[in-house]
């Protein structure tokens, strides 16, 4: 669903948090936020709102309770947009407004590297508690099972499950992969600069998950390069990267990308949004034969299982 203002969807929702916030004042701006909502900002009671309408969920793995759970609870922790209230039936999550600036992939990998590191040490590290998991070898999977019938071919579709089932093995019993509250689509619009303040936003995907696959995520998706790995993981730990650590971000890297191809996928079969998927899908194939022909991965695996 993507409802655009004026939309009876719309229409339904402000009625019902004008009677929650305050009367509606002004014009109801869209927003260019998101590919799975519609998002659109919003004024009651003198305050500016953002309201994002949802759309499919159940097979993409999306837990509401945990995105709006995941972002109150960061907005307590001041990284991420504060959350007002959510309603129902359709749903729809309302957040403060942010009157800050979206960042471009250079500035995340620069000077505000750092600050990624921090935020993500803060959600990982806190004791926030998510209904729902994420397991990125589980969402791989599950997108594939729905999508057996797709016509979008993936070259060496066999070969990159045998990776990914490889990085599982030597990933998921270490305890630096247990299970911590995580983001999981650290792409970058989903990253608003707010003053000093770095915000993550949109938590669609957020649940109990591997704190390397945030690492993995925000890294391929913000095309880090080696050196900016180094950076990561050295500010993220506070302390020079080991061999292992090194191993594991390279493999989320994979994992990650390979997700993203598996999500496009599956979106080209169910969703009415207006996006183009084939192409979403080819631009993400490409970084996936860029990621897996940049390393010997299987040797990667060796290393991340210490073998």
């Amino acid at each position: 669903m993507k409802a655009p203002a004026g939309s009876p969807a719309l229409s339904e929702v402000v009625a019902r948090l004008s009677a929650l916030l305050g009367p509606r004042s002004g014009d109801v701006v869209n927003l260019d936020r998101g590919v799975t909502k519609r998002s659109c900002k919003v004024t009651f009671g003198g305050t500016d709102y953002v309201v994002a309408l949802s759309g499919p969920s159940e097979e993409l793995g999306i837990n509401r309770e945990s995105e709006c759970i995941a972002n109150k609870e960061a907005g307590d922790l001041g990284i991420a947009p504060a959350v007002a209230t959510m309603l129902h039936d359709p749903h729809c999550l309302v957040t403060l407004f942010v009157p800050g600036s979206q960042v471009t992939e250079e500035e995340l990998r620069g000077d505000l590297l750092p600050s990624v590191a921090r935020a993500l040490r803060t959600l990982h590290r806190s004791e926030i508690e998510l209904p729902s998991s994420f397991d990125p070898y589980d969402v791989v999977r599950g997108y594939g099972d729905q999508t057996r019938d797709s016509d979008l071919e993936i070259p060496g579709h066999k070969d990159h499950l045998k990776l990914a089932r490889g990085a599982e093995k030597a990933l998921r019993k270490h305890p630096e992969h247990a299970p911590v509250p995580c983001h999981n689509d650290l792409l970058t619009d989903n990253f608003i600069r707010d003053g000093d303040r770095l915000l993550l936003a949109d938590w669609e995907y957020a649940g109990m998950g591997d704190p390397f696959f945030d690492l993995g995520n925000f890294s391929v998706n913000n095309g880090l390069g080696s050196s900016d790995d180094e950076r990561l993981l050295d500010a993220y730990f506070g302390e020079p990267p080991t061999s292992r650590r090194r191993a594991a971000l390279k493999l989320m890297r994979f994992i990650s990308v390979f997700r993203e191809v598996m999500w496009a996928r599956l979106q080209r079969e169910i969703s009415q949004l207006d996006l183009d998927f084939d192409e979403y899908a080819e631009r993400h194939m490409r970084r996936l034969d860029e990621v897996v022909a940049g390393e010997d991965l299987r040797a990667v695996v060796k290393a991340a299982s210490g073998r």
